[in-house]
């Protein structure tokens, strides 16, 4: 079949999608993934694996009409020149548009919903609920024809029953988000130390204030634990501003060790990773990198988060924007060095044993009907560098 993927940035092609995309070629398929931008990079490891990159004119955030139109033509006419047999489309623009493409179009469409977001979050201000109530219009009349829309969690599925942008005979299906390569991060023994990391973007909402005064707090019963944050700024309204971190560096509060396309090497560097995030994530793909590793997780108790950890085997789950309960947790490391070797050797069990991104593409392959028949399956080559 000839198969469309759509994707609001071309790198998470290759960082979310690389294997998926690669299974897909693998299964005989010809792969068409489209993006907004065009990253040299991404565009020369698609090839690699035999797939085509076209732009796709789209404004990751914002909400002006005339651009989301042009998003809506583009597509349009993208598939009509193509022709394939079906669309995937993964994250909010992507599948409202991509869906509303399909639909003009005939096409088979499959959504993916990665993650709500934060439109689906807790803030109840009348803008928000305003807001809420247009992305579900249009999320509906997106996914009012696709032949399934898979999910990473639970929560999201009962969320997007409950604002009607599904019906109650739609198929819905829950994967284990998007899986882990756990061959690429192999387990190792965590550091003593103990060091915390927080991986994410630098939003508020992702837990990064309740990370610093957590470890504020740990630091003054325990001065040799160490706080890591690793993560790309952000330039929107929930961003942390990069003169605030570096007041928290210069206060030796934590390490700000910048951005990375490889989290590998910051793992092996810690003993336990931290996200206290109160964003409504899908199945956040740090932790499972992390679990996959070997590291013990602390996490909130949100859509997402706490769907791979069971409480005090891999990981510990508190209360979201709880400064208190998330230092409690963290010191419970730092009182029993012991504990992060013993979680984290759970934690790769459960990553191997749930989330192996072999197992994730399979389920996602056979409900598309794109899986390669078993007697000539192969496992598809990935280049290295994709995964990063």
């Amino acid at each position: 079949m000839r198969v469309v993927v759509v994707a609001s940035l071309a790198y998470s092609l290759v960082n979310f999608r690389g294997q998926l995309l690669a299974d897909m070629v693998a299964a005989g398929h010809e792969v068409i993934a489209c993006a907004p931008d065009d990253d040299p990079q991404v565009r020369a490891r698609l090839a690699e694996m035999g797939v085509a990159l076209r732009r796709v004119p789209m404004a990751r955030v914002g909400l002006n009409p005339l651009v989301d139109l042009g998003t809506l033509r583009a597509l349009v006419a993208l598939l009509r020149a193509e022709r394939p047999d079906l669309v995937l489309a993964y994250t909010q623009k992507p599948i409202i548009y991509a869906g509303l493409a399909a639909r003009l179009t005939r096409t088979r469409f499959y959504a993916m919903v990665s993650g709500l977001g934060h439109v689906y979050g807790e803030d109840a201000s009348a803008r928000m609920r305003l807001l809420r109530r247009g992305v579900s219009l249009l999320y509906r009349a997106a996914v009012r024809e696709a032949r399934a829309v898979f999910v990473f969690n639970r929560d999201d599925r009962a969320e997007m029953r409950r604002h009607a942008i599904v019906a109650p005979d739609a198929r819905v299906i829950q994967v284990p988000g998007s899986g882990v390569d756990v061959t690429r991060f192999a387990p190792t023994p965590p550091p003593p130390g103990p060091v915390f990391l927080m991986i994410a973007r630098l939003l508020r909402a992702k837990g990064v204030d309740d990370y610093v005064a957590a470890a504020r707090a740990v630091r003054a019963r325990y001065p040799g634990a160490r706080f890591r944050l690793l993560g790309p700024t952000d330039p929107g309204p929930d961003g942390v501003p990069a003169s605030e971190i570096a007041r928290w560096g210069e206060e030796g509060v934590i390490d700000y060790l910048g951005e990375t396309r490889d989290v590998r090497p910051f793992l092996v560097g810690a003993s336990v990773f931290v996200l206290p995030s109160w964003y409504r994530e899908g199945l956040p793909r740090t932790i499972l990198e992390a679990m996959a590793s070997g590291r013990a997780v602390i996490t909130t108790d949100r859509p997402g988060c706490r769907d791979p950890i069971d409480q005090g085997e891999n990981g510990l789950i508190v209360p979201a924007r709880d400064p208190d309960a998330l230092a409690a947790a963290m010191a419970r490391f730092c009182a029993d060095p012991a504990l992060a070797a013993e979680m984290g050797a759970a934690a790769r069990r459960v990553a191997s044993e749930r989330y192996a991104v072999e197992r994730v593409n399979r389920m996602l392959l056979d409900t598309m009907e794109l899986s390669r028949p078993a007697a000539t399956a192969r496992p598809a080559p990935v280049p290295a560098e994709v995964a990063a």
